[in-house]
């Protein structure tokens, strides 16, 4: 009985479109067919598998929606082999999880509030073209699938990147562009609303960044029409689904029964205080409503949000906050540095019962992070961890690996100090910076922003400019109105509408990440915050921070290392390092000193003793040492032979002078002119093609006379 093949029909539909004049193209049905949705997504010679699944029905006992964003970078797409011992990708980079971060809160707000069923959405990278970003076409394959697929979603949205270049917006900046950018934004918007914003900026003035937001807005527009004619031509019905389970008879009762002794509990600055009079308010109502509804616990949850909420949001809106605080007015603030006594630098910075103390750490390069991703960034030598221990929020919880909020978070104050961070040709260092979140109550990524600002200074890193961090949030009324303010706590956080962070220096923005509960943000909106934090970072600055230290630290502290940098011709590298190591080795074991060479024969000496570097140094001098012909040297005769004398002019290196070039008379016997352990000045008259070098005392005296000479004339002139 012969085989039976049949071969495979796809109902394969592919769309094409251009964005940034790159062509742009998305395929379903080819791959992945048993997902809710799935696309091969290309952008130029970038290929990214996006697939989008839904549960089928919603997950028992939980009052979110569970919605998980991978980002899967495969190193093949790059042409490379892991580096791990496995040869496999592990867990995701940072920049993987960044990018991940960036898809959920971009199409998080747009799903429906009380859907709870599963949402898992995975994005493979699987071939990158450097001038086409795979985090955007990611992006724009996510919102296609999403819209396509039967999964409730109140999109599409569009995504760009916007550089800065030569004084002119740039969207979706090829490889060369953005290498020349001063701007890293990512904008994700409806057509609408924006409901994503991401920046890094080196010091970009406000107006260009509402520019920038605003062009990639109108450009964004055509890629959300073009998704829409695909939805309506291979769109599924969106399915049913159970709605989450909530008793509004009960929440309408509780309301109107307690709601004098709700707004007396949240009428205060103090964190645990409002949740000491909330519990005691959860107490009263069990006594009040316990009997007539005997399930009400399994809707505490939402009724405390939903209530909380109702009063946060008209106090916002009537002008009035949960601490008394204007809209324009930050919480009281403190600085300090200083605050550990044998670390590199340390800086707590306090706003309200938000707290965090930086810590900074100087190490040779040798330290810089090693990057094993598909991105073209192969080393980081500033690198920022941020920390958020349970006991900060009064929590008894035991400790737990970095999540991805604990990383996003350390991303961002790193991007928004990175553009201040000095050169490594001007601070030849790599640089950590700690932030551990001691006490939270709201904007603890800002706080850590400005602690570590504090932390470097104090450390003598000599940053180009000190940044601040500030966070703006935002409350609207059903008729469209809204009220922005300055400085969220937790509570206005968690219950406002969105969390709009801006970190910078007195000249300019250095990032932006944007957060919303809502279905995106006008223009005027995403104004007003910009003025409002910028105006609030460069106060920040004047009144707290540079009257705390005005300026870098003159020099580094005495337990961080100290750093020589010399340069070597790279042809003398070899000799440096010597067979096997063998010869930097010794100069580590003698000198104590540890020691980095780069390629360009740079070299950074390092050591907590700068006497240490000193010796080092030295001794490398002496291996790398080479006579120019011309010069005059003062060395050491040490060894005679009859035909002439050998000088060592540095350890290890000697000449020597022909009997013929001792004097200006003839020289019968070398010791009628020199001995042994003499000290002698000598000019360097020829080196030959073996490396030997020939001197002459006679010509060295002659330009010593020559030169005096010329000194005593110009004395008695």
């Amino acid at each position: 009985m012969s085989t039976i093949i049949t071969k495979k029909q796809f109902n394969n539909h592919i769309y094409k479109t251009e964005i940034a004049g790159r062509p742009f193209s998305l395929e379903f049905g080819h791959v992945a067919e048993l997902a809710n949705a799935a696309a091969m997504v290309r952008y130029g010679e970038t290929s990214v598998l996006v697939a989008v699944t839904a549960s089928a029905r919603p997950r028992d006992g939980i009052d979110f929606f569970p919605l998980s964003v991978d980002f899967e970078e495969k190193l093949y797409a790059v042409g490379r082999i892991p580096g791990s011992f496995m040869r496999r990708e592990g867990q995701p980079s940072l920049p993987a999880v960044l990018a991940s971060r960036v898809i959920d809160r971009s199409i998080r707000p747009l799903f429906p509030g009380d859907f709870r069923n599963d949402v898992v959405v995975t994005c493979t990278v699987m071939s990158v073209d450097r001038d086409c970003s795979p985090e955007a076409a990611a992006m724009v394959g996510v919102s296609a699938c999403l819209a396509v697929s039967n999964i409730p979603w109140g999109g599409p949205i569009g995504c760009l990147e916007v550089g800065y270049v030569d004084g002119q917006i740039v969207m979706n900046p090829n490889q060369e562009q953005r290498h020349n950018s001063k701007l890293d934004l990512t904008v994700a918007a409806t057509k609408e609303k924006v409901v994503m914003i991401e920046a890094g900026a080196d010091q970009i003035p406000d107006d260009v960044m509402y520019d920038a937001i605003v062009k990639a807005h109108e450009e964004i527009k055509a890629q959300v029409d073009f998704i829409n004619k695909i939805v309506a031509e291979i769109g599924k019905e969106k399915m049913t689904y159970d709605h989450a389970d909530f008793d509004q008879e009960l929440f309408d009762k509780i309301v109107e029964a307690t709601m004098d002794e709700a707004k007396a509990a949240m009428d205060t600055d103090d964190k645990n205080v409002r949740e000491e009079r909330w519990n005691a308010l959860i107490d009263h109502w069990h006594e009040l409503f316990l009997e007539e509804y005997p399930d009400m616990d399994q809707y505490l949850d939402e009724i405390t949000y939903k209530f909380q909420k109702k009063i946060v949001k008209a106090w916002l809106l009537q002008g009035h906050r949960v601490d008394g605080r204007q809209k324009n007015e930050i919480r009281p603030l403190s600085a300090e540095v200083g605050v550990l006594p044998r670390v590199h630098g340390s800086g707590l910075f306090t706003r309200g019962q938000t707290q965090v103390l930086s810590v900074a750490t100087l190490n040779t390069l040798s330290a810089c992070q090693k990057l094993d991703t598909i991105w073209e960034q192969e080393e980081k030598r500033y690198m920022h961890h941020y920390n958020f221990p349970s006991y900060s929020v009064g929590e008894a919880r035991g400790a737990r690996s970095v999540n991805r909020r604990e990383k996003g978070h350390g991303a961002l104050a790193e991007r928004a100090l990175d553009p201040v961070i000095p050169s490594v040709e001007d601070f030849p260092y790599a640089i950590r910076v700690v932030s551990e979140v001691v006490s939270s109550n709201g904007s603890t990524s800002q706080g850590s922003i400005c602690g570590s600002t504090l932390a470097l200074m104090d450390a003598g890193v000599p940053i180009k400019a000190p940044v601040a961090g500030i966070s703006c949030g935002l409350i609207q009324d059903d008729d469209g109105s809204f009220t922005t303010f300055i400085d969220i706590q937790g509570v206005e956080d968690f219950h406002g509408e969105m969390d709009f962070k801006v970190a910078g220096t007195k000249d300019g923005i250095t990032a932006i990440q944007m957060d919303i509960k809502n279905d995106g943000l006008s223009h005027a909106i995403i104004k007003e915050a910009l003025a409002i934090t910028g105006d609030a970072r460069k106060a920040i600055l004047d009144e707290i921070m540079l009257p705390c230290i005005s300026a870098p630290r003159a020099e580094v502290s005495k337990y961080a290392p100290k750093m020589i940098t010399m340069k070597i011709d790279p042809d003398k590298i070899r000799e440096v390092i010597g067979k096997g190591g063998s010869v930097i080795q010794k100069i580590t074991a003698e000198s104590g000193a540890q020691i980095d060479i780069e390629d360009d024969g740079t070299i950074h000496i390092a050591s907590p003793d700068a006497a240490c570097c000193d010796i080092a140094k030295k001794m490398i001098d002496t291996i790398v040492f080479v006579p120019e012909v011309g010069m005059l040297y003062y060395g050491k005769v040490v060894r005679i032979l009859n035909f002439g004398a050998f000088v060592e002019l540095a350890p290890g290196k000697d000449g020597m002078v022909h009997i013929s070039k001792l004097a200006e008379r003839r020289v019968e016997k070398v010791e009628d002119v020199v001995h042994v352990g003499d000290m002698v000045w000598v000019k360097v008259t020829d080196i030959d093609e073996k490396g030997r070098v020939n001197l002459s005392l006679r010509d060295a005296q002659r330009e010593i006379a020559a030169m005096e000479a010329r000194d005593a004339k110009k004395h008695n002139n």
